[in-house]
């Protein structure tokens, strides 16, 4: 059965001021035509959280609304919110259980969480087992995770700043729209530090021949 699935590629990377997350916008049918140009891969969830996406568009879309429903429930329980590392660990338990239940189309899902709370910032990769990996550095996944971590891995640096992570982390994302049939179409950049979480940039790629 053909399902939509986001193809992709999603990044991750850490700076000394915060967290960068970004995404292309490209969704395939069945992996193999392409069903949407424009389809948003970064997420935020609430003030704190925000999520790259990859996979399965209806379990992910299922997950990302039980995540903000039960973080919003726990808040309000503890009138305060749940840290980082606890709403990655509420998640990751939601993807391994979804994943092993039974079903006729087959359940994968992959995210990259980024976070900040008052003991600092996060970055998570949440596999489609539900296997839940915390980075001091940067994370990749999706169809062009290749390509985007090869971009990675000469020139990220320590310490750098979230100005710096936004222009390293385009150059990943677009390694991989040039190379990876299953991403293009644009891209979407958000940053979380302590002035809160902030859509820096959202761009979309013409691909349309004019006569």
């Amino acid at each position: 059965m053909d399902t939509l699935k986001t193809g992709t590629t999603i990044v991750g990377l850490k700076c000394k001021d915060g967290v960068v997350l970004a995404a292309d916008k490209r969704m395939t049918l069945g992996g193999q035509i392409i069903a949407h140009r424009k389809y948003e891969k970064v997420v935020i969830v609430n003030d704190n959280i925000a999520l790259c996406i990859a996979g399965g568009v209806s379990d992910i879309q299922l997950l990302i609304k039980i995540i903000k429903a039960q973080l919003k429930l726990d808040e309000l329980r503890r009138n305060k919110k749940l840290d980082v590392k606890s709403s990655a660990n509420l998640l990751s338990n939601l993807v391994y259980q979804n994943v092993r239940k039974f079903s006729a189309i087959q359940a994968i899902t992959g995210f990259i969480l980024g976070g900040r709370d008052d003991m600092g910032v996060y970055l998570y990769h949440l596999g489609i087992d539900g296997a839940l990996t915390e980075y001091d550095d940067y994370a990749s996944d999706g169809s062009g995770f290749m390509f985007a971590t090869g971009v990675l891995e000469s020139a990220y640096k320590k310490d750098m700043t979230i100005d710096e992570g936004v222009k390293l982390i385009a150059k990943a994302i677009n390694a991989a729209i040039q190379r990876d049939a299953a991403s293009g179409d644009g891209i979407d950049i958000i940053t979380i530090t302590k002035a809160g979480i902030k859509k820096v940039l959202t761009k979309t790629l013409e691909c349309r021949l004019n006569i």
